[in-house]
């Protein structure tokens, strides 16, 4: 599916012309360039590859440079393929930014969700805890509780809701609106939140 990359700038709210507040997300949505057209008969799928974000040509190795300059194309720091229909209208250098959009379209937003590093299970998986402290119940309060049976099966059944890492991983907001698009800027404001934290990259799907 079509696609661009964009950075996430921040939340903010506007209002719309009842007066209703709508909370925002600002997306800063490319310009991205093509780096890369891959198509069915050489590559097995049609997709092309977009880059994103400046970079310095120190910052990439000599392979990946190499390539750029193959393609008279400026370094950029992020790539990305994305899944089309057709490569007919796709050109190595064609620069693709927020008009792909229109405002009141429901897209997808897909991003690396904020690390929460090692966490217990109450915050984890929302674990609701003892509760009280009678009956001798003092280090109890946020434990796990039992995590296993007795002789049988005498083991631990994959899956169990336990303590570990949290976040960090990517993730995808669906049906989110387009509500506005400042082309000239290249920014989108989508409603509601999207993943990751302010200045990461995130994907803009089309449904």
């Amino acid at each position: 599916m079509l696609g661009i990359l964009g950075k996430k700038i921040g939340m903010s709210a506007i209002y719309d012309d009842s007066g209703n507040r709508i909370p925002v997300t600002i997306i800063e949505a490319g310009p991205c360039t093509v780096t890369a057209v891959r198509s069915t008969e050489i590559n097995g799928y049609n997709a092309i590859q977009l880059g994103f974000g400046a970079v310095k040509e120190k910052s990439l190795t000599k392979p990946v440079l190499g390539d750029f300059k193959k393609k008279n194309l400026t370094p950029v720091r992020h790539l990305r393929e994305f899944r089309v229909d057709s490569v007919a209208e796709y050109n190595i250098g064609d620069t693709i930014g927020a008009n792909i959009f229109t405002e009141g379209e429901i897209i997808k937003v897909a991003g690396k969700s904020k690390g929460k590093g090692f966490q217990g299970v109450m915050r984890r998986h929302g674990f609701g805890g003892v509760g009280g402290t009678t009956h001798g119940q003092s280090d109890r309060l946020r434990a796990p509780g039992s995590i296993g049976a007795s002789s049988y099966p005498s083991r631990v059944f994959p899956g169990q809701k336990m303590a570990g890492r949290m976040g960090n991983q990517r993730f995808t907001a669906l049906n989110l609106q387009v509500v506005k698009i400042i082309e000239d800027k290249n920014i989108v404001l989508v409603k509601g939140a999207v993943p990751g934290a302010v200045n990461s990259i995130v994907e803009l799907l089309k449904n």
